[in-house]
């Protein structure tokens, strides 16, 4: 196969130009058939909703190139059926899962040769995304949808990939509490980046959200979920109508019970009880999993494991999860679609 000229060892979560695109358009109240595009820029109008009132959503999930060249793609079901939740939340008209996942499959065919070597612990992530748009003005629903689907070429999201980063609580809210937090809109990650910003500014990895209505419990690593490794055997993370359901998190959830032999909890994460945890991390399609060395909070200073070293029950689910996707340890039933 005739790779693009990429440093794979060195990718990075940057936006690079592939070759196609798929594309279809709401209209008339219902969707057209697709097709694959060269061009990626929109032509929309002035008055779309997705412009001025952020009526949007998106989805991430990652294609992965197998040591015997063959291609999986991981849970795309969970994602379809995340992004028929956000559409709903925004009075959008969804895809059927069937519609997602082969634009989704016609993607990454279009693109095959950008799917990083196996090796290189790259993957190819798509952003399929529907926005409104057309000719409107007034706050109600658009008139026309886009569903897109894109795909780039990208390596470790938090520049220390599976090496402890360091966080800091914010003051900032990521969402509010009957909000959109638990969907997967724009708007959450647009009031991310200014809390996300001074965290970065001051020697930190990316923040954390604490939650809306009492900021006493831990809810989201920037753009990630939070979990713990407790001293008692449990894998515990926060339970939140304001938090996205991540489906890294749930898939790690489901291997630490099934296969690591760790009791699952989804409860109230307090802030004021990090000592129960004995090792702490984010979770993400993008992020994967990437080990949290400390958290400070008030000006003090909680460490984990280790601020150089990964501990050892993150180090054996991130070596099942990426086993997994790279098709090197065997997969829960329906968890990989062979491209």
């Amino acid at each position: 196969m005739s790779y693009p000229n990429i440093d794979w060892k060195n990718l990075a979560f940057d936006y690079i130009k592939t070759d196609f695109r798929f594309i279809s358009v709401w209209k008339d109240g219902e969707w057209q058939e697709g097709i694959l595009i060269r061009d990626n820029s929109l032509k929309i109008s002035e008055g779309s909703t997705a412009l001025h009132y952020g009526q949007q959503c998106f989805e991430g999930l990652k294609a992965y190139r197998c040591k015997d060249g063959s291609i999986n793609l991981f849970r795309p079901n969970m994602n379809a059926r995340r992004m028929q939740h956000s559409c709903n939340r925004l009075l959008m008209p969804s895809v059927t899962e069937e519609f997602f996942i082969q634009a989704c499959i016609d993607v990454i065919k279009a693109n095959e040769h950008f799917i990083p070597p196996y090796g290189s612990n790259g993957a190819l992530y798509l952003r399929p995304y529907i926005i409104g748009v057309g000719d409107n003005i007034g706050v109600r629903p658009a008139p026309e949808y886009i569903f897109s689907v894109f795909c780039i070429p990208v390596g470790n999201y938090f520049k220390n990939g599976m090496k402890p980063s360091d966080f800091i609580i914010s003051n900032f809210d990521r969402a509010a509490p009957n909000g959109t937090g638990a969907a997967k809109v724009g708007g959450n990650y647009a009031a991310s980046l200014m809390p996300g910003n001074i965290a970065k500014a001051n020697g930190f990895a990316d923040c954390i959200y604490l939650d809306p209505l009492t900021h006493s419990k831990i809810e989201e690593v920037g753009s990630a979920n939070f979990f713990g490794i407790s001293y008692n055997n449990e894998i515990i993370t926060p339970k939140s109508s304001s938090v996205l359901p991540g489906i890294t998190k749930l898939s790690i959830l489901q291997l630490a019970q099934e296969r690591l032999n760790l009791k699952v909890l989804e409860e109230d994460v307090f802030v004021s009880e990090l000592d129960r945890f004995q090792e702490a991390g984010a979770c993400g399609t993008a992020a994967v999993i990437t080990p949290i060395g400390s958290i400070t909070y008030l000006e003090k200073q909680h460490i984990f494991y280790s601020k150089e070293e990964v501990g050892p029950t993150i180090r054996k689910i991130y070596n099942e999860l990426t086993g997994i996707q790279f098709g090197d340890i065997s997969a829960p039933n329906g968890w990989i679609l062979k491209i």
